[in-house]
């Protein structure tokens, strides 16, 4: 029908943004708000949402049939059973590194979940600093339970960090031996059913009583699921920092890379803590768009930058300890910039040599999304670096939750 609506919410590292499509895959409303607090700080998400759903249309509010939320993968909020945040999430790129003799015997020889930036490291973080009767939600999963006032639930690819395995369905044993069991949420597959929305929170919103919500997905297979990526392509995702995902045909376990399930296919990645989010500590937007019309990419510097937002690094490199390498800057701020870019593509070469190493091979094509996509001097130093075509693409990651939406099963 016409008058049929379907809503996508993604919460990144800097802001939310809201995609409302039609039955016929057609953008009707697109928006964005950044957060009035620092990322962790689960009351700004809140904010956000309510700031969104202010600026949409009436008429497409109260025809919003359903909604499908997505955030970053491994931020973990501590909260009672009634969902009240009990502090602030332990963000997805911050480390864990005080528990790991408890982690190590939770993980055992599971080197993905044995990992200082795993869900399960900073769970057991924020376990043992507010007791054994908390519960720990992902940011999708506790921003769904606020719009159903039911914080039970959580979705298979956000909960992966934590333990979940998608191939048997199951958590590891190993829970059953920990204070762990009543802290985790009950899985449910991406794109079914949680429920209706709260009646105070549809109130507060302005849209519909009967509101479902769809259990989302995490925002770089959201992203994925927008970009519509093949099978010979890879994904890169330019945001506060580097995401790459690609199809495979063969499972496989190694720190620092994800396996998740999508559209019924498996997808392997990995997610930099290098990316746009570097740039921003020593340039507004206006500047680097003005010093990179002054790059030349094709004559490259000799800085050999490590450009890490800070201390650690996820992927392609698995090392809490690795240092950023961000000198001897020099006195062209747009020289300075050409180098970041390049140690940020070199970031990206390496994280895809990583997961053709396990996957066999290297893709033909990269598909490009996020706030760096638009740059297209950082575009020409990629192609250089890496040696293959890159598109980009105009999707947006909350596209890719509104599609989750239409296509939910029941």
């Amino acid at each position: 029908m016409d008058n049929e609506y379907f809503g996508g919410l993604d919460f990144g590292s800097s802001g939310a943004r809201i995609s409302i499509i039609n039955n016929s895959k057609e953008i009707i409303f697109e928006d964005s708000c950044n957060y009035d607090y620092e990322f962790k700080n689960p009351e700004g998400w809140i904010n956000s949402c309510i700031k969104l759903f202010e600026g949409i249309p009436i008429q497409l509010k109260i025809n919003l049939l359903r909604l499908s939320i997505s955030g970053t993968s491994g931020t973990l909020v501590p909260c009672e059973s009634s969902g009240s945040i009990l502090g602030n999430s332990i963000p997805y790129n911050e480390a864990c590194i005080s528990n790991s003799k408890k982690l190590k015997l939770i993980a055992g020889d599971n080197k993905f979940l044995n990992n200082p930036y795993s869900s399960l490291a900073k769970a057991i973080n924020l376990i043992d600093t507010f007791g054994e009767d908390i519960i720990i939600r992902h940011q999708s999963d506790w921003i769904s339970g606020w719009f159903l006032n039911d914080w039970k639930f959580g979705e298979e690819g956000n909960n992966i960090k934590l333990g979940w395995n998608i191939a048997t369905n199951s958590w590891p044993k190993s829970f059953d031996s920990f204070s762990l069991k009543k802290s985790i949420p009950v899985i449910k597959k991406s794109g079914s059913i949680l429920g209706k929305i709260n009646q105070s929170i549809a109130n507060l919103l302005g849209i519909s009583e009967h509101l479902l919500l769809i259990s989302g997905t995490t925002d770089s297979n959201a992203a994925f699921i927008a970009a519509e990526v093949k099978d010979n392509e890879g994904l890169t995702i330019l945001g506060t920092t580097i995401v790459l995902k690609k199809i495979i045909k063969k499972t496989f376990n190694h720190p620092g890379i994800t396996m998740h399930r999508v559209n019924d296919e498996w997808i392997c990645g990995g997610s930099s803590n290098a990316g746009c989010g570097v740039l921003s500590k020593f340039f507004s937007d206006l500047e680097i768009k003005e010093l990179s019309q002054q790059i030349n990419p094709r004559k490259n510097t000799t800085l050999n930058y490590l450009p890490l937002n800070s201390l650690g690094e996820r992927f392609p490199t698995d090392d809490p300890y690795l240092k950023p390498i961000i000198d001897p800057r020099p006195v062209s701020d747009a020289l300075f910039l050409q180098g970041l870019l390049e140690g940020l593509a070199k970031i990206e070469l390496n994280g895809w040599l990583k997961l053709k190493t396990f996957s066999g091979y290297f893709p033909k094509k990269i598909i490009t999304i996020g706030g760096g996509a638009k740059n297209p001097q950082w575009k020409s130093i990629r192609e250089k670096t890496l040696k293959i075509p890159i598109i980009n693409s105009n999707k947006s990651t909350s596209f890719g939750s509104a599609l989750i939406a239409l296509q939910s099963y029941f």
